[in-house]
């Protein structure tokens, strides 16, 4: 009875030591793929910001040589409110 119980404690642990260590695994696999994408996503950042800078220098000279009036509106800001709209 006793080395039943002690065999399947064994049994159990040996278990529990093959989960632990397949689940450490993925983790550092998802630690590894959480940084690689935080690279990436700061390199697109980065080159975003260096085209909307590109982008507005462009403009501005446009817009001086043009002397014209032209505004960009700015994709991240809220839409203003429609001005006269009546209701029927």
């Amino acid at each position: 009875m006793f080395a039943c119980k002690w065999r399947q404690n064994i049994q159990e642990s040996l278990l529990m030591e093959r989960l632990n260590t397949k689940l450490y695994l993925q983790n550092c696999y998802i630690m590894k793929e959480n940084e690689r994408l935080r690279k990436k996503a700061q390199l697109l950042n980065q080159e975003n910001q260096a085209l909307l800078s590109e982008l507005k220098q462009k403009l501005a000279k446009s817009t001086a040589s043009s002397n014209s009036n032209t505004n960009i509106p700015d994709l991240n800001a809220t839409p203003p409110a429609p001005s006269g709209s009546s209701k029927q």
